[in-house]
């Protein structure tokens, strides 16, 4: 049998099943990465900065199709209204609430436009709620930013009672509440200028995305290499029986020739 088994005819067919199966099985991992990759996020065209009042209105949603959309704003910063908003990274996409609890501070300052609107702005991120980098600044400021929809009051998973002038989300329905005196504007702007001044820490926000979806066609694909690898192996054990079969009656073929001949 294992004459059979190494013949020329047979070494030559393992080696084309062997080159098949790692051909097919990298075309297939191919195809399963392009998959993979196909339902990542793509970066959306990034336009130049657009007045906020273009895109956060009062009494309206900001919706996610702009996030994440840059704006600008020119107006007054109220410093007696500033808040912290509690249990938070230097990262708009990152966990906050109990998930973060003790990590540091989101500052957030009301910027008076002058049409008397009011528009939510993360300036930045601080340690500890006393850091003397959270002093709000005075007289008239230009803000440039990426517009963020309004937190949902459930986004985070509370850690109690906050002390008085934090807040665990920035919520425009809890927002109207805290700052009564003037109409505000939906979602917030996380400000990516002018800097934070010295000891805080800018928060990052990514620019927007398109929403896109899995590309099936691939797997289908990646599947159809792997099924014809395994249809290579099935064939290749057929025929190798069947050689090994033949080997077998062949070398029985003699004995009983010189049986009979005695």
């Amino acid at each position: 049998m294992l004459r059979t088994l190494f013949s020329p005819r047979l070494v030559g067919l393992h080696l084309l099943v062997i080159g098949v199966l790692v051909s097919f099985t990298f075309l297939g991992r191919w195809q399963l990465g392009v998959f993979e990759a196909s339902g990542a996020p793509k970066l959306a065209p990034d336009p130049a900065p657009i007045a906020v009042s273009d895109l956060a209105k009062v009494g309206s949603h900001v919706t996610g199709d702009v996030a994440g959309r840059r704006v600008t704003a020119t107006g007054t910063y109220e410093a007696g209204s500033q808040l912290l908003v509690a249990d938070r990274l230097p990262d708009v996409s990152a966990p906050g609430g109990r998930a973060a609890r003790g990590a540091g501070f989101w500052l957030l300052t009301p910027l008076r436009l002058a049409d008397g609107t009011i528009v939510s702005v993360i300036r930045g991120w601080v340690p500890s709620a006393q850091d003397p980098a959270a002093a709000v600044p005075s007289g008239p400021v230009t803000v440039t930013g990426r517009l963020r929809p309004s937190e949902q009051t459930d986004a985070v998973e509370r850690s109690g009672q906050l002390p008085g002038g934090q807040v665990a989300t920035v919520s425009t329905a809890e927002l109207i509440n805290v700052w009564p005196n003037a109409p505000l504007r939906d979602g917030f702007v996380v400000a990516t200028a002018p800097t934070p001044p010295p000891g805080a820490t800018a928060v990052a926000v990514p620019p927007p995305t398109l929403g896109v979806g899995f590309n099936w066609r691939n797997l289908a694909y990646a599947a159809q290499w792997w099924i014809f690898a395994l249809f290579a192996v099935f064939m290749w054990f057929h025929f190798v029986r069947d050689a090994v079969r033949g080997g077998r009656g062949e070398e029985r073929r003699p004995a009983a020739v010189a049986e009979a001949g005695s």
